[in-house]
């Protein structure tokens, strides 16, 4: 079976990076990807597969029907781009200014659409139901997730599957791992406002720069001091603005004797365990507070909790993990592989019904392909999308 499923998914390669390719010059964001769920359900309905449009806003499912099956497993692919300029000089660089694939939606969606039609035509050795779930919006709060569950994509579904290329391992390697697989991956915004004034009268104002650095610095005893060295979290300052200067000018006529009013401060907090989480949010805002008051500051916290931990569950692992083994062997095989603070919003269907989640390796050092994902000059490896589509195929057959 394993050779007859790697023949398949040859045979289907070249029309599956013409998808991939396609659908990465006209990237769509969040809900608004009309374009690129036309193409998953026109695939599907040209495969007799009955397909359910506007699921989840712009999501589409289609159901693999199998005479006396009992069970349903969902696969499920996401489908929307990033707002991030592509930096590429790939024939097929996005066509939109500021929007761009570089998370790899596009090659999950293609690869979807090539597991249903390798599926379908293999349809006679299935045991099971087969549901294809193209996702919307995973990028942007509230991800699309939520409202596809809303509108019904886990119903009579038993078991749930996704994939996520990863260029930090070679194509041909894949890798999971039991329990939590990604993290719940949280924001927020800080406002700092003190008192403004003239750079040589420090003494008039209330210094918020000097006040916001503080904040930064301390905040990396958050994790040195309050959380176990055994568990994981991660808390990163991404934002620190004040005064009049913008990223596209600098500070080219920016006034550099005043001290402004206010700073805002950004950031991200990412975790794997709610008592984790919640610790770690409230000495945030507790150093925050302390070192307002002592300044004589005020403050704004506006803290966003993101998607949840993506949670492997013990008996899914072991059908991918059985399942990946026999495709590439143990050699291939990262398992298993230290949890990943990233965040994904397949942590919704995780929570719902038993759920496993797999990187697909999709770098290549010899041909250069080793950006991280939503780096401007991100790309894969293509021939990773035949092993993502047989590891697909290959868990709906079970």
């Amino acid at each position: 079976m394993k050779n007859l499923i790697f023949e398949q998914c040859h045979r289907h390669f070249n029309d599956i990076v013409a998808i991939r390719r396609d659908i990465h010059q006209y990237p769509e964001l969040g809900f608004d990807v009309h374009r690129t769920a036309g193409i998953a359900a026109d695939a599907l309905q040209a495969l007799g597969i009955p397909v359910k449009t506007g699921i989840g806003r712009t999501g589409v499912v289609g159901d693999l029907e199998v005479p006396g099956a009992s069970k349903r497993i969902a696969l499920r692919a996401d489908m929307d781009a990033l707002p991030i300029q592509e930096l590429t000089d790939v024939p097929y660089k996005s066509k939109i200014d500021g929007k761009a694939h570089l998370c790899g939606h596009d090659a999950h969606t293609a690869m979807l659409i090539g597991t249903a039609r390798i599926l379908s035509e293999l349809q006679s050795n299935l045991k099971t139901h087969i549901r294809f779930v193209f996702q919307p919006s995973e990028e942007a709060l509230p991800g699309g997730a939520p409202a596809m569950i809303a509108d019904g994509a886990l119903e009579e579904v038993d078991e749930i599957y996704g994939i996520h290329v990863f260029p930090l391992y070679a194509v041909g390697e894949y890798a999971t791992c039991p329990g939590p697989m990604l993290a719940q991956s949280d924001t927020f915004k800080i406002t700092l406002t003190g008192r403004g004034g003239h750079a040589a009268f420090p003494h008039l104002t209330v210094d918020p720069i000097v006040i916001g650095t503080q904040f930064v610095t301390a905040i990396q005893s958050i994790i040195a001091r309050n959380v176990n060295p055994l568990d994981s979290a991660v808390v990163s300052v991404t934002q620190f603005h004040g005064g009049e200067a913008n990223l596209q000018n600098g500070l080219a006529g920016a006034a550099l004797n005043v001290i402004p009013p206010s700073v805002l401060i950004g950031g991200t907090v990412r975790t794997l365990q709610k008592e984790v989480q919640t610790r770690v949010r409230g000495q945030l805002e507790s150093l925050l507070a302390g070192l307002a008051n002592a300044h004589d500051a005020t403050y704004t916290f506006d803290y966003q909790e993101g998607y949840p931990v993506t949670y492997n569950h013990e008996p899914c692992v072991t059908t991918a993990v059985d399942t990946a083994r026999e495709l590439v062997g143990e050699d291939n095989l990262i398992f298993p592989v230290s949890p990943i603070l990233g965040g994904e919003d397949f942590g919704y269907y995780s929570q719902k019904i038993p759920a496993c989640f797999v990187m697909v390796g999709a770098g290549n050092e010899e041909k250069g392909i080793v950006n991280m994902c939503h780096h401007p000059q991100f790309d894969i490896d293509e021939t990773s999308m035949i092993y993502g589509m047989a590891l697909l195929v290959n868990l709906a057959m079970l």
